[in-house]
């Protein structure tokens, strides 16, 4: 299970890296790269959801 969580926080690790460049290239008037970022932070509020799940079902499963 604990591979689980850490490939959890490796998608999210690696979303926040592609996220850092469409925030940027926005910035600086892509406007498609808004729509990707936007796009991103949805995903990142799934992935972060999944990842405290992940948790604590590996907490859990240690307790019993």
């Amino acid at each position: 299970m604990g591979n689980s969580v850490l490939d959890k926080w490796n998608e999210l690790k690696v979303l926040m890296e592609t996220l850092e460049i469409d925030i940027h290239k926005n910035v600086g008037g892509n406007a498609s790269a808004g729509t990707r970022a936007r796009k991103g932070l949805r995903m990142v509020k799934t992935v972060a959801g999944d990842l405290v799940k992940e948790s604590l079902a590996q907490d859990k499963s240690r307790k019993s």
